[in-house]
C-alpha cells in the first residue's frame, strides 16, 4: 500500500476491531478530496479521543463514526466526531 501524503483526511469508520493485546484497528474510508473512496487501515493506530477520557475505547462504537485522520511524516491518527 502506498503511504498517504500529509495531509488531513475526512473519514468514516467501515470496520473496527480490538485485538488480544488491546490495541484498537481500524478501516476508513477517505470522503472528500482526490482519495475519495480509498479504504485505508489503521493497525494498532492511536485513536485520538480526549472526549472519552482515559477511559478504553471500544472498537465498535466506532463503526460507521466519521472523523478525521491526520498524516504527519506519514504516520496517520485518528479522531472520531462523537458526539
Amino acid at each position: 500500500m502506498a503511504i498517504l501524503p500529509d495531509g488531513t483526511y475526512d473519514v468514516i469508520v467501515v470496520d473496527a476491531d480490538t485485538d488480544e493485546h488491546g490495541d484498537v484497528h481500524l478501516e476508513v474510508a477517505i470522503t472528500l478530496g482526490p482519495l475519495i473512496g480509498h479504504v485505508v487501515a489503521l493497525r494498532g493506530m492511536h485513536v485520538d479521543d480526549r472526549q472519552r477520557g482515559a477511559r478504553p475505547v471500544d472498537a465498535m462504537s466506532l463503526m460507521g463514526v466519521p472523523g478525521t485522520m491526520r498524516v504527519r511524516d506519514g504516520v496517520p491518527s485518528f479522531r472520531p466526531e462523537i458526539v
